[in-house]
C-alpha cells in the first residue's frame, strides 16, 4: 500500500534539471552551509507543491530538531533529513530518532550525493535550490492518535511563534 502524501489535487512533476550522479566526475568539496541552504529551499518548495505546510528546523518532543517537516491538510506529518555531503551523513547518528514522530521520512540530498550510502528502506528526495523530486517512496508509518494530536499542536505552536516573531521584527 502506497502512502498518499499528495494531500492536494496537484502532484509534483519530476524536476527536469536533476541528473543522476556521474561516476566519472570527482565529488565536489562539501560546502555544507551553502548546500544545506539550497537543499532546504528546494525541499520546502517540493513540500508546498505537494500541498504540505513546510517548516524548517521543527523541534520534536524528544529534543531533536528535524531539518524539514511538512504537515498536510489530512494531518500527516512528513520529515526530511537534509544531507549536504557524505561527511554530513557519516556524522549523523540521530535520524532514526525522528521515525516515531512522522508518517513518512525522507533523506533529501543533491544529485551528486552517493545514494548507495543511504538506507534503502527510507524515502529519498533529490533536490536543489529550485525544487525537488521524490525518487524513492518512504516506508508507510502511522502515528498513534494521541501522538499525532500532540505533534500537530506542537507544529501549530511553533509556526505561530515564528509568525509572531517575524511580525514583531517588522514592527507590526
Amino acid at each position: 500500500m502506497r502512502l498518499d502524501l499528495s494531500c492536494s489535487p496537484r502532484f509534483h512533476e519530476q524536476m527536469e534539471n536533476i541528473q543522476s550522479a556521474n561516476d566519472d566526475v570527482a565529488p565536489a568539496p562539501c560546502a555544507r552551509p551553502d548546500v544545506t541552504a539550497s537543499l532546504t529551499r528546494g525541499v520546502s518548495r517540493l513540500f508546498r507543491d505537494l500541498g504540505l505546510a513546510p517548516m524548517a528546523e521543527f523541534r520534536l518532543p524528544n529534543g531533536r530538531r528535524a531539518d524539514m517537516a511538512g504537515l498536510c491538510p489530512k494531518g500527516r506529518l512528513v520529515i526530511a533529513e537534509i544531507k549536504s555531503c557524505e561527511a554530513d551523513f557519516a556524522a549523523d547518528e540521530k535520524w532514526e530518532d525522528y521515525l516515531g514522530f512522522c508518517d513518512a521520512f525522507y533523506f533529501a540530498v543533491n544529485a551528486d550525493f552517493p545514494r548507495d550510502l543511504l538506507p534503502d528502506g527510507e524515502g529519498l528526495i533529490i533536490a536543489d535550490g529550485f525544487g525537488g523530486a521524490i525518487v524513492r517512496d518512504p516506508v508507510e508509518r502511522s502515528m498513534a492518535a494521541a501522538r499525532r494530536k500532540a505533534i500537530t499542536l506542537r507544529f501549530a505552536r511553533q509556526a505561530a511563534a515564528r509568525t509572531a516573531f517575524i511580525l514583531e521584527e517588522m514592527g507590526k
